[in-house]
């Protein structure tokens, strides 16, 4: 089995090789148009899908205590 160190020293080498290529600039355009696609389309972090689910959660809860009460409520009339 090849060891830790002959493994970093292949890879390294191979990011020399690809540094000094055309297949950096190729990656450098196909991020930048990605990132030009991804702007343009209305996305959402994983942050802020987190903080509105979390929103929704407690609106969801909140509305099951309303309908609860409101349930009461025409039980008594």
């Amino acid at each position: 089995m090849l060891s830790q160190k002959v493994i970093e020293e292949i890879s390294g080498k191979i990011n020399e090789a690809l540094a000094a290529s055309p297949a950096r600039d190729i990656e450098k355009n196909v991020r930048a148009v990605l990132a030009g696609v991804f702007s343009r389309l209305d996305l959402v972090t994983r942050e802020e899908f987190d903080v509105q689910r979390e929103v929704l959660a407690r609106t969801r809860e909140k509305l099951d205590l309303l309908e609860v009460k409101l349930a009461e409520l025409e039980n008594k009339s």
